[in-house]
């Protein structure tokens, strides 16, 4: 038995109406899903297909009910067939869809698993760069210590550090080369001061640069430089050449030691040596010359007695006596010279001795015109010393500055405790003519002498040279011709008194 067609018609109603309805909710749905994650594709893509599955609903509903409605057959045919075409094309446009997200899911994910990949290699090259980052500090830090160092042992080293470039100028020089070069305005303004005008000897400095242009280096060599303001010195020279492997050019690297104090003192122990064999030598020849000259002098004196005076025998005797007491004086010299006479020392006062020299010989300086300055200083304790022969010593240095000056001169007298070092110093300065470089090594040397024939025995600072070095001191001296001349005692403060009288075995 057939169904009735109100059955057909009620079920195609309700299954259109459901489809509508399934359709819109999807289409809500996908909606919200697509607004929730836009950058998802899928859901992109499950909205367009819901909407296309409503045009589709309602395409076959439309067909549906134009069969089912009172209308001409042939109308109601044509609206199926419509709706039938419209269904097929959105059917068919819903295919297109589905193979185009297809294939844009697969371009999707192959993007998304490159962009992945990408963060992935964006992680490890951050990490590597954070890891660059601390390797660039770690190194930074080590080579500004590394500068540092560096820097502080060129900027405090006590030799001259000079860096030059290949013809000689001056690039960069340490504070001490700055000091004894004066190059501090070379080195700040680069105006060119070339490291060959410090060589006394122009065949010095060219000999140097061929020695670093042929081996690359030169070893620890001597030579004679000039300082600020000309002053010449004594210089032990080292230096290596460096070349560039960028631009090619040569850097040359010279260490400099001013050797003049060891100089000063090779010769100082040179001079004591000659002076300690001399000394020896003429404590022999003063002992074997004594005895005869007491023997002259007792004769002449006993010829006197038996002589009367006013007579010419008793002017000749008298001639005789003078320069017998002459060669006896001398020959005492010597005997102080070479330390053989007896030392009593006991606790006194250097200033005291001082000033008992200078109220002697004040008003003979005054004469003259020359004046006598002096600095002592206040906080110089008593010390332990023979006071007459450290009198003979500073009469002595100043009666030289005197006889060096002439008339119209300054003489400088100063003292200086050196607590850190026990020491008393005593430096006299004139305003002389100073002493020429080739008789400032024999001022010490027994009869040496500059003065004309009758103005001295040439004994004066032989004896003083060895009365201080009896204390256990030292006298040096600086001259420059023209300038004037320093002499400088320098003497241990002792002051504790021992057993200070001595005796040279030459004496028994």
């Amino acid at each position: 038995m057939t169904p009735p067609f109100s059955s057909y018609w009620i079920v195609d109603f309700v299954y259109s109406s459901l489809l509508i309805i399934f359709s819109s909710l999807c289409i809500v749905l996908a909606r919200r899903l697509a607004g929730k994650e836009p950058q998802d594709i899928a859901w992109t893509y499950l909205e367009w297909l819901s909407y296309g599955l409503a045009v589709v609903a309602v395409s076959r509903t439309l067909g549906r009910m134009a069969a089912c409605m009172p209308i001409d057959p042939q109308a109601a045919g044509t609206i199926r067939d419509y709706s039938d075409a419209a269904t097929s094309m959105m059917l068919v446009v819903l295919g297109s869809v589905t193979v185009f997200f297809d294939r844009s899911r697969r371009i999707h994910q192959q993007l998304f698993t490159e962009k992945r990949d990408l963060v992935e290699t964006s992680d490890r090259l951050l990490t590597t760069n954070r890891r660059l980052e601390e390797l660039v500090a770690e190194r930074s830090e080590r080579l500004a210590s590394t500068e540092r160092k560096y820097r502080s042992f060129f900027e405090s080293s006590q030799d001259m550090i000079v860096v030059a470039s290949e013809d000689g100028t001056v690039i960069e020089v340490n504070p001490e080369a700055a000091r004894m070069f004066g190059v501090s305005r070379c080195r700040e303004a680069g105006s060119g001061c070339s490291f060959k005008d410090f060589f006394i000897f122009e065949q010095d400095w060219s000999s140097v640069a061929a020695a670093m242009q042929a081996d690359g280096r030169i070893p620890e060599t001597e030579f004679r430089l000039r300082g600020t303001g000309g002053v010449q010195f004594s210089g032990l020279l080292s230096g290596t050449a460096e070349k560039s492997s960028a631009c090619g050019s040569v850097t040359m690297h010279f260490l400099v030691k001013d050797i003049s104090r060891r100089k000063n003192m090779e010769q100082q122990l040179l001079q004591a040596d000659k002076l300690a064999s001399i000394g020896q030598l003429a404590a022999g020849i003063a002992h074997e010359i004594n005895n005869p000259l007491s023997i002259i002098l007792g004769y002449t004196q006993l010829l006197l007695r038996g002589e009367p005076q006013g007579t010419q025998h008793y002017q000749d005797y008298k001639i005789m006596e003078k320069h017998a007491r002459t060669c006896k004086t001398i020959v005492g010299d010597l005997l102080s010279f070479s330390r053989s006479t007896r030392t009593r020392k006991d606790v006194g006062h250097l200033h005291t001795a001082i000033n008992e020299i200078l109220g002697v010989l004040r008003n003979h300086f005054e004469l003259d015109q020359v004046k006598l300055e002096k600095e002592l200083d206040p906080a110089m304790p008593e010390m332990v010393m023979d006071e007459p022969k450290i009198k003979q010593v500073l009469m002595n240095l100043l009666m030289n500055a005197k006889q060096a000056i002439g008339k119209k001169g300054t003489i400088y007298l100063l003292t200086r405790y050196e607590a850190p070092r026990g020491q008393a110093v005593v430096r006299v300065a004139d305003t002389g003519t100073g002493i020429s470089p080739e008789h400032l090594s024999r001022i010490f040397d027994p009869f040496f002498t500059t003065k004309g024939t009758g103005e001295g025995t040439g004994l004066g600072l032989s004896v003083s040279y060895g009365i201080v070095k009896d204390h256990g001191g030292e006298i040096l001296v600086e001259s420059r011709p023209g300038k004037g001349s320093v002499f400088t005692v320098i003497l241990p403060v002792n002051t504790e008194k021992g057993d200070h009288d001595q005796r040279n075995p030459a004496d028994c």
